[in-house]
């Protein structure tokens, strides 16, 4: 997967959070949280030390926060400040982007999203299978986020559910 312009320049090694959305975003409430997570980013500090940091929502789904932490680490006070923030802006949007969970996957290249009942129910009945694609939202970097975010149900933690 390519990611999108707003991730260039930070490196391969950036530290990535991923937070889902409970629901599908508009492209209306895509439009309003991408400038939020923008200037989020570009203040977002760790004892005083300005982080080169990005934000953006992916497939309409994800908020994705990155750090690229060769200039300045993201520490455990900064992090607060994000969980804080992503709370925050749940809050204001009526969205809860801490269900951990619930599993979102690729169905005929749309993007679908399960709790872990329904999930397991899916792939019980055949809905879903070893192949299907599913979203790893544990990633730890940017080269995961690009390489093995998404990746089929088999070569996932999410094998375990099913």
């Amino acid at each position: 997967m390519s990611l999108d312009k707003t991730f260039e320049g930070l490196s391969s090694d950036s530290r990535v959070w991923i937070y889902q959305a409970n629901r599908g975003l508009t492209e209306e409430e895509v439009t309003k949280i991408n400038p939020i997570l923008k200037e989020f980013s570009a203040q977002w500090v760790s004892h005083n030390q300005q982080l080169k940091a990005a934000g953006k929502v992916l497939h309409n789904r994800f908020l994705v926060l990155m750090v690229d932490q060769t200039m300045a680490g993201a520490s455990g006070c900064s992090i607060d400040s994000s969980v804080r923030f992503i709370t925050d802006l749940g809050n204001q949007l009526g969205l809860n982007f801490f269900d951990r969970m619930t599993f979102s996957f690729r169905e005929n290249e749309e993007i679908q999203y399960a709790s872990k009942d329904e999930f397991e129910a899916l792939f019980a009945n055949g809905k879903i299978n070893d192949d299907t694609i599913v979203f790893d939202n544990l990633v730890k970097t940017k080269q995961e986020l690009e390489t093995v975010w998404e990746k089929p149900l088999a070569q996932s933690w999410h094998k375990r559910f099913v």
